[in-house]
């Protein structure tokens, strides 16, 4: 791909990077190799095919990643990819810590890079839990029970917004906790919100 296909606003998010700069850079020459659109996507820098994004470059404290959207569904040929958290269904990160790493993977990253886009080519999805596939605590079964607002409301929120509230109302090991999350949390259920809106 030539310059051309650089986006500016990743030019501009490598530029201002305090850490990982030099990882990015790298990161991105290999992306861009392997024919992908350059956009800039939930902050960071992220590739498409066909307006399908393939794979997004992120950093964090300790490491920088290529985070592959449908990850799950590569081979993993080389055991490199990594789940972040057991609630992460479809992506799937490399990490790296120095741009030495990077360097050596170079044909190996191309490799899985080609292999998602080949995903993204066969139109193959990936497979998410249904929202009943995760249990409801306790104590907000009883407060769906004993309100039926609100379940009326639950139910009527997207299914990623459902799954969020059951998986933070799931998170505390203490019941007491667990229902202070639950009452928190009923009046924004009721207006229609998600957890983070």
């Amino acid at each position: 791909m030539t310059n051309s296909g650089m986006n500016p606003k990743v030019d501009e998010f490598i530029s201002k990077a305090k850490k990982w700069k030099e990882e990015y850079e790298k990161l991105r020459n290999i992306v861009l190799e392997c024919e992908l659109r350059e956009e800039f996507k939930w902050m960071h820098p992220c590739y498409t095919y066909e307006k399908k994004n393939v794979v997004l470059i992120h950093g964090f404290k300790e490491y920088c990643a290529l985070l592959f959207h449908k990850g799950s569904l590569l081979q993993d040929a080389h055991g490199i990819l990594i789940q972040q958290t057991e609630n992460v269904q479809a992506a799937r990160q490399i990490r790296f810590t120095n741009v030495q790493e990077i360097v050596e993977m170079e044909t190996i990253l191309k490799a899985y890079i080609n292999e998602a886009i080949e995903v993204e080519k066969a139109g193959l999805e990936v497979n998410f839990k249904k929202n009943t596939d995760y249990s409801i605590p306790e104590e907000f079964q009883n407060k769906l029970d004993e309100t039926p607002a609100l379940k009326t409301a639950f139910e009527a929120l997207t299914p990623g917004r459902q799954r969020a509230y059951l998986l933070y109302f799931s998170g505390p090991k203490q019941s007491k906790t667990r229902v202070a999350r639950v009452e928190k949390s009923m009046q924004d259920i009721l207006d229609g919100k998600g957890l983070n809106d």
